[in-house]
């Protein structure tokens, strides 16, 4: 049995029936079903190491391999080859392209003669992998996936005004690859402060990733399904306009979410329990106090990998991103409205014109701050600025039949010089009727 597969049990066996039971090397190996090469080499290791019969209480298996082979956990391996760096190993596949076959290939070349081969280095890389968590055993290819979701715990804001304390949530984002984190406070979990949100994160990490993997949140999913989840189509224009795709975890499935969920646990204990004694007055000095911990959360040394969140963003997920678009996604609400009798359709208690063969038809209208935009089959229709004074209309001329369009032209001004080419009197009838009853042109 080769040096580095024995198990810790086997070499307790050893030196008990060696030392207790006094037996031959020859029968300790018949007994323990090995080699009497491996119980003599076992036997000279302990005694190298200064490992003695009986062994002490307090040396468990863990300790007991720690006098053996140095550090645990680290795959036991013979003298004769050089231990390759799993941990920049791992980090490397991450890149796209990258695979264990040309990482084995760069170990070969470099540590000649005395180098694994392809089989035993994959085999140890996949021990010393299986020491991480199982979340971190996920090959997250650079600038493949942003994870975002919500912290459970909220964060308390006095308004300075009232004295009133609102709730504040916290949103979180984590490449994959990287583990690069953004924080930020929002005052609700609404489909605004989610696109608002990513729009800032991907600002943050100045690039596009080729998915955005949330949860499925009703504010931006509008079928959770298992197998097709259908985001809603605010979400599917902003994916658009950034040129990336969604790709929602799949409901009851945490595994999908494991890179954002321990992203939130680590904003947690690193950014909400350290402003846990802090109070704060508004959500713009409540994000600037979450922004400084931003910055030593991702410039924190990783715990068994090289180098920390922003030295892996910068090697690893950064170069891979997409740029970012020349504009921002500018957010807008869409909904459904059936044009009316009048070509008019009412968004917010405002009227708003299109043109009148469309009446009766089911149009989409795209809300922005500023303007309204009608849409039909993948066309826009009609375009107006927002107004929201309610019961008002605004109307087109030409989205009027021709009919009305020539109603519109008799005005005051115009009724008053017709009604003088009949004569004075005429006129001052037709003034004294429009100044007593209320007429569209006097408006």
């Amino acid at each position: 049995m080769p040096v580095d597969t024995l198990p810790m049990r086997k070499i307790r066996d050893i030196l008990r029936l060696r030392f207790e039971a006094d037996l031959s090397f020859e029968k300790i190996a018949r007994a323990l079903n090995l080699s009497k090469g491996v119980v003599s080499k076992y036997l000279a290791l302990c005694k190298a190491a200064g490992i003695e019969w009986p062994l002490p209480p307090e040396l468990d298996d863990a300790a007991l391999e720690g006098k053996l082979f140095g550090k645990p956990g680290r795959p036991r391996t013979s003298t004769h080859f050089v231990i390759p760096d799993f941990a920049r190993i791992h980090q490397e596949l991450k890149k796209k392209g990258v695979t264990l076959q040309l990482l084995w290939e760069e170990y070969w070349d470099d540590c000649a003669g005395v180098a694994y081969r392809y089989a035993a280095f994959c085999n140890h890389y996949r021990e010393w992998a299986s020491s991480l968590k199982y979340s971190m055993r996920q090959i997250h290819r650079a600038g493949e996936k942003l994870f975002i979701d919500f912290a459970g715990p909220t964060i308390p804001v006095i308004m300075a005004a009232t004295g009133e304390i609102r709730r504040a949530h916290l949103f979180v984002a984590a490449l994959g690859a990287s583990n690069y984190t953004y924080a930020e406070a929002t005052w609700t979990e609404a489909k605004v402060d989610w696109i608002g949100a990513q729009c800032r994160a991907l600002a943050f990490i100045d690039g596009v990733p080729e998915l955005l993997v949330p949860d499925n949140p009703k504010a931006l999913i509008t079928n959770a399904c298992r197998y097709e989840p259908e985001p809603n189509r605010t979400y599917e224009e902003f994916a658009a306009h950034y040129g990336t795709a969604i790709l929602p975890a799949r409901p009851r499935k945490p595994r999908d979410k494991a890179k954002v969920e321990n992203a939130v646990l680590v904003a947690e204990r690193w950014i909400l329990a350290r402003l846990r004694h802090r109070q704060f007055f508004s959500l713009p000095e409540l994000n600037r106090a979450i922004s400084e911990l931003l910055i030593d959360l991702n410039n924190r040394p990783f715990k068994k990998l090289p180098g920390c969140r922003r030295s892996a963003f910068d090697s690893i997920d950064h170069p891979a991103l997409k740029p970012l678009p020349a504009t921002p996604f500018e957010y807008a609400e869409w909904k459904f409205a059936t044009v009316s009798f009048d070509y008019h359709v009412e968004v917010d208690e405002h009227y708003y014109s299109v043109p009148h063969p469309l009446i009766k038809k089911k149009i989409e209208v795209r809300l922005t701050g500023t303007t309204v935009e009608c849409w039909l089959a993948g066309k826009r229709v009609a375009s107006h600025v927002r107004s929201f004074v309610r019961g008002k209309f605004t109307t087109v001329t030409e989205h009027m039949p021709k009919a009305h369009q020539a109603h519109m032209e008799w005005t005051p001004g115009r009724l008053l010089n017709w009604a003088l080419t009949i004569g004075q009197h005429t006129r001052d009838v037709v003034k004294r009727q429009l100044e007593s009853r209320p007429h569209p042109g006097n408006r």
